[in-house]
């Protein structure tokens, strides 16, 4: 997982409730193996809807997803934050979010950012009239911004969340930081036992 601090780009609006991981990612494309390839997957039953808002050229490369409330609900599939990330996205913003689904995502490097209710309307508003608008989001400081439509707003993840993002680490990266434990550990085991070599 690559570092996270600052996330600035253009978003893509969501106008959608409740929205759950089988319309994140069907489940006909979860007999993958491999974590990439997912993007082409992403919202691929309203994809066929020539009107659907990935469809729309104009915000073709946006980096972040302004969702209506209580996103990624439903099963706990990890695939939902790989198509997401695969697409393109490094964040989603909405009032509210699934449990798993945004520890899911805090676990793969995707950052959830959770607004209130006014602020994700009026960023969702504003995205769809103005595909252009820039969004900037601080990590360290807890902050979503769009200057030119006067949105300053706050958001809160726990501290611990807060520094896996800003290393970089997923949960392979925190076992890592032990590394230097976990050989000296391997090096005293008896031959006889097993090891993870």
């Amino acid at each position: 997982m690559k570092p996270v601090t600052v996330i600035t780009g253009r978003g893509v609006p969501l106008q959608r409730s409740d929205v759950d991981t089988d319309q994140i990612i069907p489940s006909d494309w979860l007999k993958r193996v491999e974590r990439t390839g997912f993007g082409a997957g992403l919202f691929s039953e309203w994809r066929d809807d020539r009107n659907f808002v990935l469809n729309d050229e104009r915000y073709q490369g946006a980096s972040i997803l302004v969702a209506g409330p209580n996103f990624g609900t439903g099963s706990s599939r990890e695939h939902a934050v790989w198509a997401l990330m695969d697409y393109g996205f490094e964040a989603v913003i909405s009032s509210r979010f699934a449990d798993i689904f945004f520890s899911n995502c805090t676990k793969q490097g995707l950052l959830p950012v959770t607004v209130d209710e006014e602020v994700a309307n009026q960023l969702l508003a504003a995205v769809a009239e103005n595909p252009e608008l820039e969004i900037t989001i601080d990590v360290a400081r807890g902050s979503v911004e769009a200057p030119a439509i006067g949105v300053s707003a706050t958001f809160v993840l726990q501290p611990f969340t807060t520094e896996r993002f800003l290393n970089g680490w997923d949960d392979i990266g925190l076992t890592l930081r032990n590394e230097a434990d976990l050989t000296a550990f391997e090096a005293k085991r008896p031959g006889y036992l097993p090891t993870t070599a």
